[in-house]
């Protein structure tokens, strides 16, 4: 009998363990395969309607069949973006637009900072290494650079195009600014503290549709020729 104590002991401590992990499964869920991947920082979440909070709406699988009314032009914009929804259906170019206004602003404000930790995210290694070479030479110069962005007045879509599994996307961004450089005692060399100007800039933003990670880069600035 004195055996026997140990013995239910440990059946009791199974009981328990079996009892905690269907607690676990419940709370936590089983993984069916239909989960939805992270959110792109450049497609800000639609909201949803008070009584559909509870409700999950499961994304199209990529079946590589053309979306829904997407009717277009080859060689036109909407028929580029076409191709750029059947290789990930996940994406909206007015959420997309939305998400690239916010990376604007935080793209240029670390700039002007010369926060390259803040940079290092959103910028491919090209564009990253031009961003930090100009910040350098700024600060090896002992100046600074104040840029208050006034308003954002558009932020277009203008080209799309797909390379392999890799979508570009490419807006153009004017903006009114202020951009003051000091030297380093604090005068303006450059710009005008009370004065905005309005400013053009053509970035272009890519991501591989094939990987896991949800986040566009930064690949190409340019400004109209």
């Amino acid at each position: 009998m004195g055996d026997g104590f140990p013995f239910l002991d440990i059946i009791f401590f199974a009981m328990v363990a079996a009892f905690l992990i269907l607690r676990l499964r419940s709370v936590l869920g089983k993984r069916t395969g239909n989960e939805r991947p992270r959110q792109d920082p450049f497609q800000p979440r639609p909201e949803q309607d008070a009584d559909d909070s509870d409700n999950v709406v499961s994304l199209p699988k990529r079946d590589g069949v053309r979306p829904e009314g997407m009717t277009a032009a080859p060689g036109s914009l909407a028929a580029a973006l076409t191709q750029v929804k059947i290789a990930d259906p996940s994406f909206d170019e007015k959420y997309f637009a939305s998400g690239a206004q916010a990376a604007f602003e935080m793209i240029v404000d670390a700039f002007a900072r010369g926060d390259k930790d803040a940079l290092r995210p959103l910028l491919d290694d090209d564009v990253y290494d031009r961003f930090t070479a100009a910040i350098d030479q700024r600060v090896a110069r002992g100046e600074t650079l104040e840029t208050t962005l006034v308003e954002i007045k558009a932020a277009d879509i203008t080209e799309a195009e797909m390379k392999g599994s890799q979508s570009h996307i490419t807006v153009e961004f004017v903006t009114e600014q202020i951009n003051v450089t000091r030297d380093a005692d604090g005068k303006p060399i450059e710009g005008d503290p009370e004065d905005g100007e309005t400013i053009v800039d053509i970035w272009t933003f890519a991501r591989d549709t094939r990987s896991d990670d949800p986040n566009w880069l930064l690949v190409a600035t340019r400004t109209p020729t």
